[in-house]
């Protein structure tokens, strides 16, 4: 199974107040195990960047403009999500602002339920706990140091990581689901020691020895000792 973990960078909340999409990242995974394949592009928004959006991600105009328009590249990024399931931190905010610049291209949009949100999955499996992406990173001990500003190749990268916790570990595939296993478990009551290949070589000096062997035969012809040998 593929999955596209995906993340978007924005001017703003607002496609429609003239908002766009400055940056997309993205990681595949097939079978819940990243294959090492991204896609990361920055994309020239065509508009001013307002400072709050740049004290998030800290993308400027200086930056941006020697980068393609959208138009540019929304062929390509769809070609590289085909119609796998997009595994994105508040669904509903990306895919709007993307299915917008798709519009705007007159491409189709994404639909809603190609999309995974991990949000909704965190505000489900921890009811009233912080469920934004750092918080799932302490709660689930994943590295975030790295993210100083919101980055969507790095978000996408720890998303990820936060994904795989959320529905129940790395590799959960491993676990088959629907099928019982029982495991024997020894209790130690049956166990018997091997022989060993070689024997160990006796730690007794033959002083010792002579002098157990008079002991012995001082305690008389009775003594346990004689019995046992």
């Amino acid at each position: 199974m593929r999955e596209i973990v995906l993340d978007t960078e924005t001017t703003g909340f607002e496609p429609e107040a003239g908002d766009r999409i400055v940056e997309i990242g993205a990681v595949e995974l097939i079978n819940y195990v990243p294959t090492g394949r991204t896609y990361h592009q920055y994309i020239n928004p065509e508009r001013s960047m307002p400072d709050g959006a740049f004290q998030v991600h800290g993308l400027g105009d200086d930056f941006l403009k020697d980068f393609p328009v959208f138009a540019q590249i929304g062929q390509a990024f769809v070609d590289f999500i085909g119609t796998d399931r997009l595994v994105i931190h508040n669904a509903a905010f990306d895919m709007k602002f993307l299915n917008a610049e798709l519009k705007w291209m007159g491409l189709a949009p994404l639909p809603m339920a190609q999309s995974l949100d991990t949000l909704a999955i965190a505000r489900s499996k921890f009811p009233g706990s912080p469920a934004s992406l750092d918080a799932l990173c302490r709660r689930f001990g994943v590295d975030n140091s790295n993210r100083e500003k919101h980055g969507a190749l790095l978000d996408s990268e720890i998303l990820a990581e936060v994904y795989l916790e959320l529905i129940g570990g790395r590799q959960p595939t491993l676990t088959l689901a629907g099928q019982e296993k029982r495991v024997a478990v020894d209790d130690g009551a049956n166990w018997k020691a091997r022989p060993r290949p070689k024997p160990l070589p006796s730690r007794l000096t033959e002083a010792e020895r002579a002098a157990h062997a008079a002991h012995v035969d001082g305690l008389g012809d009775g003594a346990i000792w004689k019995k046992l040998a």
